[in-house]
């Protein structure tokens, strides 16, 4: 049934008190041809027929691939405890905890989020509420425009290109102008942010720099030097927005211990599986002297009139529902069942076991490395990285099709992720984490050398074992 509040009585006065005939006269304005039209939908099916075709479709999934799969995405091992608490009713149905003394479980969980990210990024705030990584590093950039009053930005090239996407969207539409600062093109630290170039447009004295963004690790995986970018940034006048993984942050510094001052990111590592584009959990995190800045929810702990310990949203400006202009943010989502996600996620591994999962993904990619070297794929960069890493394939886009039909997803094909750099047109962007195995890893490396022609298949299996 239809659920339509108004009867076609007080349909009629509201057309007469406008002055018009039909509701259709009220899109005039819009073009005929950018206009919603009728949906081509094909014949209805029976619930049967209806359950065949879905099974259908789901039978075209591949799940016998090896996957090297990265990019901004990870697959890790999800403790069934984080499935069965997401499970509880109070929380796949809460949704935004506008009344405090009704909400308490909500907020706590949110609460419980923003402690455990505080202590990981080793920043003073965080927030909820971003819908992905790439908002999460938009709302960072905007940050650093409104604590300088400085309206440009410079973003690494380093950065995930669709957060650099993402970012001048948000640029645009406010009116700021953000530069891309290049990568380092060869020696020991090629396809690191370029800190000469750096260096020089942070002193152009005409364009006064709000703030610096740079991934780490980066978007090919490799530790930046971001002590020295932070340094720069800071000498310049502007802020330092890091943008990180955060299962690394269990074995890699913190952003606070090198002096940024914002940390964003995706939180989907954290316990949420992978997904068709989401939902995700974008994180930001900043020093306490820009807690006004920073978008989305704040919740903090006090005690009521009793004692007892009470939960309350400690800050969040109501300009993001009624005076847009004058917004941090106007993402007013509640991304809170997947900020609980990745508490659960966090509380069950412990810092020690995040620590594992780190580290057993960094030994797993160093033993790929070793397999691809000896498939005749060295890595494109010789620097360090963490769990993901380039390797140079000649006719990589079709060397990575070929190997699908061996069954290896063999990551991603740089010229697809960065199709304008044509230094990385024969690059593969591959990954490893705790879940990849010796035996994939193997069957990688002895596809690939069969299609490369390097040697014997079972030899470059054999390099792993």
């Amino acid at each position: 049934m239809a659920y339509g509040p108004h009867t076609a009585g007080e349909r009629e006065r509201m057309l007469g008190a406008l002055g018009i005939d039909a509701v259709d006269a009220l899109f005039d304005v819009i073009p005929a041809a950018v206009r919603a039209a009728g949906l081509r939908l094909p014949p209805a099916l029976t619930e049967m027929e209806l359950t065949g075709h879905l099974a259908a479709l789901a039978g075209r999934n591949r799940t016998d691939l090896a996957s090297f799969l990265g990019a901004g995405v990870y697959r890790h091992h999800i403790p069934p405890v984080v499935d069965q608490l997401l499970l509880r009713g109070e929380f796949y149905t809460a949704y935004t905890p506008y009344q405090p003394e009704i909400s308490q479980g909500t907020l706590q969980t949110i609460y419980e989020y923003q402690s455990l990210l505080a202590e990981l990024t080793g920043l003073d705030v965080v927030s909820a509420s971003h819908y992905d990584g790439a908002a999460a590093t938009a709302e960072g950039a905007l940050m650093t425009c409104r604590a300088t009053r400085r309206e440009h930005v410079l973003v690494s090239r380093g950065v995930h290109p669709h957060y650099r996407e993402t970012l001048a969207t948000y640029f645009g539409g406010a009116n700021l102008a953000w530069d891309e600062v290049p990568l380092v093109a060869d020696g020991p630290a090629a396809g690191t942010t370029d800190l000469a170039a750096l260096e020089r447009l942070l002193a152009d004295p005409q364009r006064p720099v709000a703030g610096v963004v740079a991934a780490q690790p980066s978007v090919l995986g490799l530790l930046e030097p971001m002590e020295e970018i932070g340094r720069l940034a800071h000498a310049a006048g502007a802020l330092l927005v890091s943008v990180v993984e955060p299962v690394s942050l269990a074995v890699l510094a913190p952003p606070a211990a090198y002096g940024a001052d914002i940390a964003t990111g995706e939180g989907q590592p954290l316990g949420m599986p992978l997904q068709y584009g989401g939902p995700y959990l974008g994180i930001v995190a900043c020093r306490e002297p820009l807690v006004r800045q920073i978008p989305g929810r704040l919740i903090g702990r006090t005690t009521d009139l009793e004692g007892r310990t009470a939960y309350v949203m400690t800050l969040r400006a109501r300009e993001q529902d009624i005076r847009r202009e004058r917004a941090a943010s106007n993402i007013c989502t509640n991304q809170a069942l997947c900020a609980l996600a990745a508490s659960i996620y966090l509380a069950a591994l412990g810092p020690g076991g995040l620590a594992d999962v780190a580290a057993t993904g960094a030994a797993r990619a160093a033993e790929l490395e070793a397999a691809l070297a000896a498939a005749g794929a060295p890595r494109l960069h010789p620097g360090p990285y963490l769990s993901e890493f380039a390797v140079r394939v000649p006719d990589a886009p079709a060397v990575h099709r070929r190997l699908l039909a061996r069954g290896i997803l063999a990551g991603v094909p740089l010229a697809r992720l960065e199709p304008g750099d044509p230094a990385l047109a024969n690059g593969l962007l591959v990954c490893a984490t705790e879940v990849t195995t010796s035996d994939e890893i193997g069957r990688f490396g002895a596809a690939l050398a069969a299609e490369l022609g390097a040697r014997p298949a079972a030899t470059a299996a054999g390099a792993v074992r």
